[in-house]
């Protein structure tokens, strides 16, 4: 029997239990079907013509990784995921008085023009950080500069909304 048809029944015996095993990771049924699925293609091509000391602990080593890249993924999506509701929703609350409202729109309105204000990479950090739930690190390695500069984009644009709002203490 070749390497690759012993690893297929291996798989397939397991299978079910991979599964489980990545759904307590990804926490979802079909992520966790896709998670299975990659490992499986990943174990075949490693596996490739070549015997395995302990192939099962192999695949449990794949559908590990992939499910926690799967789930970081997912966090990091979850949190970019802000819309203008949900930002002028931290500005007006519903509860609030007409003027208060009112208040709320026009300060929404002046850090939009703020943000404007910005420079392209010092915007594009900020909007990162504070509104997508970016890392320093994230910002970094996507704008390719170095975390230093990345802390110091978002403070610098924190600052100048601040300024523009004429509120201190508004934006920490």
């Amino acid at each position: 029997m070749r390497f690759e048809q012993k690893y297929l029944g291996l798989f397939l015996d397991h299978r079910p239990e991979l599964l489980a095993y990545a759904n307590r990771i990804v926490r979802d049924h079909a992520s966790a079907e896709d998670v299975v699925q990659e490992a499986y293609l990943r174990f075949a091509d490693a596996t490739k013509g070549t015997l395995v000391e302990e192939p099962i602990r192999y695949l449990y080593r794949i559908v590990r990784n992939l499910a926690i890249d799967g789930r970081r993924r997912q966090l990091r999506d979850a949190r970019r995921t802000v819309s203008d509701e949900t930002l002028a929703g931290r500005l007006v609350a519903a509860d609030q008085s007409p003027e208060e409202s009112a208040a709320g729109r026009a300060d929404l309105r002046a850090l939009e023009a703020a943000l404007a204000e910005l420079p392209a990479r010092t915007r594009a950090a900020l909007e990162m950080h504070r509104f997508g739930g970016y890392t320093l690190k994230e910002i970094a390695a996507h704008l390719g500069i170095s975390i230093t500069l990345a802390h110091t984009l978002v403070i610098d644009g924190v600052e100048h909304c601040r300024a523009r709002l004429h509120r201190p203490d508004k934006l920490r």
